[in-house]
């Protein structure tokens, strides 16, 4: 008696368990084509491409350098701290070592500044 229960209660539900898996097939094979495309696709760049960087950093450099008299304090320091930024930002692509995140403001940091561009123009990037 218990017997017949159990295949009757497996009869009833057979159906419906079918239905659910084969409900669950599209989702499994989507999930599998797309670690397949990701697997072909490599890795994908974490940076601007060097290119962009290296024009960024000249346009900045010549911000810089063509301040106009009567520039705000304020716009000045902001320009020097993004020319700073992207110094970081090219040593990073072409692996150059720097400091620029740890010297305090001031002469040391210009002369790092100095370091990183000369640096930077043995490494291959034009910077002025």
């Amino acid at each position: 008696m218990v017997g017949n229960l159990v295949l009757l209660a497996i009869a009833m539900m057979a159906p419906s368990a079918l239905f659910w898996v084969l409900l669950q097939v599209p989702r499994t094979v989507e999930a599998v084509g797309s670690c397949l495309r990701e697997r072909r696709r490599g890795p994908t760049a974490t940076c601007p491409p060097i290119e962009q960087l290296a024009a960024d950093l000249r346009r900045v450099h010549r911000t810089i350098q063509e301040f106009p008299p009567g520039t705000s304090m304020v716009r000045r320091t902001a320009a020097t701290q993004a020319y700073d930024t992207l110094l970081m930002q090219v040593c990073r692509a072409v692996e150059v070592p720097h400091r620029l995140d740890s010297v305090a403001d001031g002469t040391d940091r210009e002369f790092e500044r100095l370091r990183v561009e000369v640096a930077l123009t043995d490494a291959g990037i034009r910077v002025s």
